[in-house]
């Protein structure tokens, strides 16, 4: 049970948070989960499968083609990795099979490209692909990680007693703190609460965890995106004041360059994550992304919005049918503006938002368009843009 465990960690001294000094902006990388799922078929399908070949492609392009250099770095491991039972000490053990020569190896190669390695566990009994999860090992398994070089750690909370995660997520977070060893902590913890429709206690979830996932997992389609981005809009008083620098929201993974999404939904995904503060975690297949997807998540005045150090979440402020505006206060009394219409037929429009809206009390404010990198001009009262259906104009706008 894990009531032994967390004897054993209550007898340790205590941490009363997470104290890790890790993710005072966003995280960003990339999380082989949304993309390859549990493939663990590495005989016929051995490019795709989640095993040591894959992860050292992706890491191969994440240094090579740019994403490292603005700011990507973390490739994460989820779920599927492991045997389906713990070695003779009791440790987690990865699929000799499929992963030859060990995690700490991977970990290894990540790190001479300038990389960082994640891996994926579970509170529960299993992972929700049925693998061996922490309950009852969490200092092992701490360890165990600390020891193979992992940098970063997704606790994810099938197959356990939700009525436990407020003691169990931060106990894990103990144990990592105990190995000496900085780990990024990303936790399940709040997304299982709501699901069964138990009260989050956002301030402990912020001091136990750098990010969390507060709701469903994002799927392959538009209908995916839009939802999540319904929840953070409709949901915002509830949880957007905890994130801030070392703790995020995270409303999952980034699925530009995958199958579903138009050019124009590829950038109000990018746009709206950044007005989010929230990890940037692509999942997609970095061996063969189009240039133009390539091109939007490179984008380093959109990244700027995302990595601001004030790390202030933005907020909806207007919803008008099928039309709404997103803004975000950044450092140097500047603001990040999405204009978003979600239409899904028909023609551009133009649309207007005022300064009141907006809550600008200058006079006047310049505006440049982080996707065509150009300066709009200077706006007084209100700005007004043409945007494409279920498309975005993004600007950074600056108070003269």
């Amino acid at each position: 049970m894990l009531m032994t465990c967390f004897l054993m960690i209550l007898l340790t001294p205590f941490v009363e948070s997470l104290n890790n000094g890790l993710t005072l902006t966003p995280p960003m990388g990339w999380l082989d989960w949304e993309r390859f799922r549990c493939n663990i078929d590495c005989t016929n399908d051995p490019v795709n499968c989640i095993g040591e070949k894959l992860f050292m492609d992706i890491i191969d392009h994440m240094a090579a083609d740019g994403f490292k250099d603005v700011g990507y770095e973390q490739v994460n491991i989820d779920d599927c990795w492991s045997l389906k039972e713990r070695d003779a000490q009791g440790r987690l053990q990865a699929d000799p099979k499929r992963f030859p020569h060990g995690i700490k190896y991977l970990a290894d190669y990540a790190h001479s490209k300038g990389l960082k390695l994640g891996i994926y566990g579970d509170f529960g009994t299993h992972t929700c692909g049925g693998y061996p999860g922490s309950e009852d090992h969490l200092q092992t398994d701490a360890q165990t990680f600390a020891e193979w070089g992992i940098d970063m750690l997704k606790l994810d909370g099938c197959n356990s007693r939700v009525q436990d995660m407020d003691v169990g997520y931060p106990a894990m977070m103990r144990a990592l703190n105990a190995t000496g060893r900085p780990i990024i902590y990303s936790c399940s913890w709040p997304d299982y609460q709501r699901a069964s429709g138990i009260k989050v206690n956002y301030t402990n979830i912020a001091i136990n965890c750098n990010l969390w996932r507060n709701y469903a997992d994002i799927q392959d389609s538009w209908d995916s995106v839009t939802g999540i981005i319904d929840y953070y809009g409709n949901s915002q008083d509830l949880f957007a004041w905890a994130a801030g620098p070392g703790h995020w929201n995270d409303p999952d993974m980034l699925i530009v360059g995958d199958f579903s999404l138009s050019y124009d939904q590829s950038k109000a995904q990018m746009a709206l994550w950044a007005i989010f503060a929230a990890p940037l975690l692509m999942s997609n297949d970095l061996r063969k992304i189009s240039p133009e997807a390539k091109e939007i998540l490179l984008n380093q005045e959109v990244i700027a919005v995302n990595q601001d150090p004030l790390g202030k979440q933005g907020l909806r402020v207007l919803k008008s049918g099928n039309f709404e505006v997103w803004r975000r206060e950044l450092s140097e009394k500047s603001l990040a503006v999405v204009l978003f219409y979600r239409a899904t037929g028909g023609s551009d429009k133009e649309f207007s938002v005022s300064f009141k809206t907006l809550n600008i009390t200058a006079a006047a404010v310049t505006a440049r368009d982080l996707f065509a990198h150009k300066d709009l001009g200077t706006f007084k009262e209100s700005f007004d843009a043409r945007v494409n259906p279920s498309g975005v104009v993004m600007v950074k706008m600056t108070p003269q």
